[in-house]
């Protein structure tokens, strides 16, 4: 199929799927249909009773799409899958489904977009790999790269040896997450590198840092917290950045700003009612927590939780010490979610504003 694209990355956390969101929005104002494809996922949710990636589940949420789901997530890898595979896989049988799927999709479409799994060799465990789903489907290839110009070339060219050695073309690269500071000397430097590679550049694409912040959903999910108080509206607050517990309430008092988490355990009430004072009292926004983790299982007086369920800020208690919520907080992988409308138009202006995506339609 000549409109199939095969969107793939260099590395995990390089926003592939931000750029798939937003080039599926840009490529439906140009097609009448559009499909879209997770022929690998390796996170899943089940959906009347079939293992369907999370990205297809996104995918379907926002746009609304109507595809089989199972045609648009033929593989979703459980745990032990690998294992399994390696002692008694049966290869052609994962081919089928792939296979299976992208046809149904190709015959009702006009155009498929196709989401890899990380970067190019992922799944060769199971010889399915970014590079064999690409050939198997006979389409070309975008990559998209983290911002840089020495670690995403070298990543670049790396990931390129291996779809030129399955004789999958990559026809250009967008570059992503670019520090706004250094955006136009990195889109220009960078932009020469690769050209002395062979590889064009469609887009160069600015770093929003709260595109790659969590929500406070996200995180009740993550840490599988109890969620004790929250307003809904709430439960979509951005988390700029948190604050751990061990400092006197008067310091607090600078540093408890720009949509804060304080992870603190809930017997510390001076900090909990610190914390609290910016949403009670009338204040300026930049004062104002998103959110409260109540760590070692340790809740607050009753009195004090009175406190928290009428500022209506999202809390959720945790068996964890502090310290350990926070490293797995900073050591996560940030998914967008549908919920998270402000993100999701974010990501669908930056394509069309960074992206040539008419360049892209034409390489096909």
């Amino acid at each position: 199929m000549k409109n199939a694209l095969f969107v793939a990355a260099t590395r995990q956390n390089d926003g592939k799927t931000m750029v798939s969101l937003g080039l599926y929005n840009a490529i439906l104002k140009r097609f009448k249909k559009v499909a879209y494809m997770k022929p690998v996922g390796q996170q899943y949710r089940i959906v009347n009773g079939d293992k369907i990636d999370k990205d297809v589940v996104l995918m379907v949420n926002i746009y609304g799409i109507e595809d089989r789901m199972t045609d648009m997530s033929p593989i979703a890898i459980p745990r032990g899958f690998t294992t399994d595979y390696i002692e008694n896989g049966n290869r052609e049988e994962l081919v089928s489904r792939v296979k299976t799927g992208f046809n149904n999709l190709a015959a009702k479409n006009d155009f498929v977009l196709i989401e890899g799994t990380g970067h190019a060799g992922v799944g060769s465990v199971f010889d399915m790999s970014n590079a064999d789903v690409a050939r198997m489907l006979g389409t070309k290839v975008i990559m998209v790269s983290r911002g840089g110009v020495g670690k995403p070339i070298d990543e670049l060219i790396m990931n390129k040896a291996l779809f030129d050695k399955k004789g999958v073309e990559v026809m250009g690269v967008i570059v992503n997450k670019v520090d706004a500071n250094k955006y136009e000397r990195i889109a220009e430097t960078v932009t020469k590198g690769l050209a002395r590679h062979g590889l064009r550049v469609f887009g160069v694409i600015p770093l929003i840092h709260m595109l790659s912040k969590p929500s406070i959903l996200e995180l009740v999910e993550d840490l599988g917290g109890e969620l004790l108080a929250s307003d809904r509206r709430h439960l979509m607050n951005t988390i700029g950045k948190f604050v751990i517990g061990d400092l006197l309430p008067s310091d607090a008092l600078n540093v408890l700003n720009r949509k804060a988490l304080l992870i603190v355990p809930g017997n510390r009430e001076g900090l909990i009612m610190t914390a609290l004072s910016g949403s009670v009292l009338d204040t300026d926004n930049d004062y104002s927590v998103a959110g409260m983790v109540f760590t070692e299982g340790i809740r607050p007086h009753p009195r004090v939780m009175e406190l928290v369920e009428r500022s209506g800020i999202p809390t959720m208690l945790v068996k964890e010490d502090s310290f350990s919520v926070a490293t797995r907080i900073n050591n996560a992988i940030t998914k967008l979610r549908s919920e998270e409308t402000e993100k999701v138009s974010t990501a669908k202006e930056l394509v069309e504003e960074y992206v040539n995506v008419d360049e892209v339609i034409a390489s096909l």
